[in-house]
């Protein structure tokens, strides 16, 4: 007699590898999560503040720049969720639309500052001759605090995002270098590095086969800590009037627009102050993430 296993309808016609996979991974998923619960939570918060910043103008919003004084200092309602501004802008829509601009400024300059910054600690790290020159150079930069590095630069060109992202990049570019160069000092020293040269594989190769890949971890963290930084910095050039201009909705904006009217109106600047913090916080706890799943020492046990 022959005895035949119950099928149901999620596994017909089913092929049994694909389901083993498919839960392989689910698990896979669902261990990462567990380990690293500050990845998910970031990544989450990160992601739906990207997607919030694309789809911005699907989202209920208004022209951010539409000035109806008709409007102005509006308390949140039905009709205005975060309120208006003095000039009767709808706020909603001028925080969605900025989160744009500090995501732009966040994401470039954590990849610029990074490429950058790495290449300059190569060549630092691996070239002894080099190295002695270029990280004076760096040391002077970073004797500078890093705003007002910003605010200076910002100070000879006129006000753009662009010249926000250049300005931030360059005050972050020494962190990034001095962080790879301590990297290659602990690597060159390896052996199969010192084989490398006594096979005769030339100093550039070595870099980018043997060097190179191990300092990838560290720059991915440093990058997240970068843009966080990047994105408070904005912030703060854009509240003293040295940043991206007016008439771009930005949070750094919105807030310095709103501190005259602080103290009977506080929501103008607590809203994007909040937008502002819990975007940071989620770049910060995916950047922790990253550090804890990354480490080579907690490769093991993952």
């Amino acid at each position: 007699m022959t005895v035949h296993s119950p099928q149901t309808p999620a596994t017909l016609g089913a092929d049994p590898g694909e389901v083993t996979d498919g839960g392989k991974r689910r698990v896979g998923v669902i261990r990462l999560i567990r380990r690293y619960p500050t990845i998910a939570i970031g990544g989450s918060l990160v992601v739906a503040v990207i997607l919030m910043a694309i789809f911005a103008p699907f989202l209920g919003t208004t022209d951010p720049t539409s000035i109806s004084t008709r409007m102005r200092t509006r308390e949140p309602s039905a009709q205005f969720w975060f309120g208006t501004d003095m000039l009767g802008r709808d706020i909603y829509s001028r925080v969605l639309y900025g989160a744009r601009v500090s995501l732009v400024v966040g994401f470039s300059v954590a990849i610029l500052a990074s490429v950058i910054g790495l290449a300059i600690g190569l060549v630092a790290g691996f070239i002894r001759a080099a190295d002695a020159v270029i990280m004076r150079v760096m040391d002077g930069i970073m004797s500078i605090p890093s705003i007002l590095l910003a605010v200076a630069l910002m100070a000879l060109t006129r006000g753009s995002v662009g010249n926000v992202i250049l300005a931030i990049t360059i005050a972050e570019i020494p962190r990034v270098s001095r962080l790879v160069r301590g990297v290659v000092l602990s690597l060159r020293e390896q052996p199969y590095v010192d084989a490398a040269v006594a096979a005769g594989t030339r100093t550039p190769m070595i870099i980018i086969k043997h060097i190179l890949p191990n300092t990838l971890a560290p720059i991915i963290v440093q990058a997240t800590y970068i843009c966080a930084a990047a994105m408070i910095t904005e912030a703060i050039l854009s509240f003293i009037g040295a940043g991206t201009p007016p008439i771009i909705p930005s949070w750094g904006n919105i807030m310095a627009e709103g501190r005259a009217l602080w103290q009977v109106k506080f929501y103008i600047v607590l809203i994007p102050a909040i937008f502002l913090s819990v975007t940071v916080l989620a770049v910060n706890l995916l950047g922790d993430g990253l550090r804890d799943a990354l480490d080579p020492r907690l490769a093991k046990q993952f």
